[in-house]
């Protein structure tokens, strides 16, 4: 059996025995395609990555798919059920071979009432949570297609091993990924990446994509807020 002290959000649990709740828990491996949670899902476990990537989306009554999040090893998903009882809102399914801790609603908020460490680290995940959806929700309101892809792409990126200021994203995404993420069709993600190839902003290299002036994305998008208004 593995052991929750090995997950993230537990590992500086000083003021509650894991090994009490270790027999309470599931573990469990599952495929890459292999849907984890369904949308409006009456389930209200919560589940800890302990190893692989899982995609957390939503689809519109047309078949519209919006990615809302990935998520990687030591990240969780499921809380907000496990806290109100409500049905799923988003359908997470497995990018990879994963394996994951189940923990069910009851020993999760068991859990939490008995270490203040653990619910403060809950709720400064679900602060962080609601900081990003308004983030969010500001650019879709306000920002074109070519500056929500700019500040997509740069949310995706991380630092460019010894070639500062550069980004990288790798593997890169795929045109109709990054359109669900933005919330466009995929033909307009393919007309933007050529723009910023053209003006020698981005280059792809073998499994990567290079944002190479990553300060002219973010002027242009601290721009285009001002000129919103």
């Amino acid at each position: 059996m593995q052991s929750l002290a090995a997950i993230p959000f537990f590992k500086d649990a000083s003021d509650l025995d894991l090994k009490g709740f270790e027999r309470r828990c599931v573990w469990k491996r599952v495929e890459e395609g292999q849907i984890l949670v369904d949308f409006e899902d009456q389930s209200s476990d919560v589940y800890f990555l302990a190893a692989g990537d899982v995609r957390i989306q939503i689809r519109t009554a047309g078949g519209k798919e919006v990615i809302l999040a990935d998520m990687r090893a030591g990240e969780y998903f499921g809380e907000l059920a496990a806290i109100d009882g409500i049905a799923r809102s988003a359908n997470v399914s497995a990018l990879t071979r994963a394996e994951i801790c189940i923990i069910s609603a009851g020993v999760f908020r068991e859990m939490i009432a008995a270490s203040r460490i653990l619910s403060d680290k809950l709720l400064r995940l679900l602060a962080a949570r609601v900081r990003d959806l308004n983030v969010r929700l500001l650019e879709h309101t306000v920002l074109d297609i070519r500056h929500r892809l700019y500040a997509e792409l740069l949310r995706l990126s991380a630092p460019r091993p010894n070639a500062a200021p550069a980004r990288v994203i790798s593997p890169p995404p795929v045109h109709h990924v990054l359109a669900a993420r933005v919330g466009c069709r995929r033909e307009q993600i393919t007309r933007e990446l050529g723009a910023m190839k053209t003006e020698n902003l981005m280059e792809r290299t073998r499994g990567a994509l290079v944002l190479l002036d990553p300060d002219t994305l973010r002027q242009r998008i601290a721009q285009a807020m001002r000129e919103a208004g």
